[in-house]
């Protein structure tokens, strides 16, 4: 895919878009140096400061990893599998912790204020996650687990949780496919389900939605530490 000169409006975002594309769709391959950033400029139509923005923006997520002095490389083929690999150990732990502190309450709310069609729409995301899990499609289970949780936390209808709450979903879509069933030598974990989760927002029971977030997110920091011990 030839990189095209960009409009002048938004030159950022669009060159942004314009690199995430050449990654995503292999044109540079991971472990690959992409071109320098003169090259870049030129090939795009913008000016070495644009490029170096959108490669830094790039590099915050992930996909890219510049080196001093050798250049900027392909490190992950989407923005989840580049956190992956920065969130581990000590980090993946706060993060845990942080979304057991923000998922607990926003459980109990939400069984508390949701809406029958916000019941439903829980259903149906925890039915589309769950087929991606059976198929082994890790990324799209991520992301489909993430948007569940999501969606308890804006049943409760408070705003400030939910805002709180997008502004970590990169992070915690992350935690999700670091902590999934399966391991990166293949052997599967118990699947940790949350269908007593949805139940028990769907019965308006806070108590037991609040145990039900508290309980899955206890067994993945237990299963954590464990690794960090070992």
């Amino acid at each position: 895919m030839p990189l095209a000169t960009t409009r002048r409006a938004g030159l950022v975002d669009q060159v942004i878009e314009q690199l995430r594309d050449a990654v995503t769709q292999g044109e540079w391959p991971i472990g690959q140096r992409i071109p320098t950033e003169p090259e870049l400029a030129g090939q795009l139509g913008v000016g070495r400061n644009t490029v170096r923005e959108a490669v830094r923006a790039l590099a915050h997520t992930g996909l890219l990893e510049v080196r001093q002095g050798d250049g900027t490389y392909v490190r992950a083929t989407s923005e989840v599998s580049g956190a992956i690999r920065r969130l581990c150990g000590s980090e993946l732990r706060e993060v845990l912790q942080v979304r057991r502190i923000l998922e607990v309450e926003g459980a109990r709310l939400a069984a508390r204020s949701r809406t029958e069609d916000e019941v439903t729409g829980l259903r149906s995301l925890l039915e589309r996650r769950n087929v991606e899990l059976r198929e082994r499609r890790w990324e799209d289970f991520a992301r489909l687990d993430a948007e569940f949780h999501f969606a308890v936390v804006q049943s409760g209808h408070n705003t400030l949780l939910t805002e709180m709450y997008r502004g970590l979903t990169e992070v915690i879509t992350a935690s999700v496919a670091a902590t999934s069933n399966v391991t990166p030598g293949g052997e599967y974990l118990p699947e940790i389900g949350h269908e007593g989760l949805a139940e028990a927002i769907a019965d308006g029971d806070a108590d037991r939605a609040a145990s039900e977030a508290c309980g899955f997110l206890d067994e993945l920091l237990a299963r954590v530490e464990q690794d960090e011990s070992a």
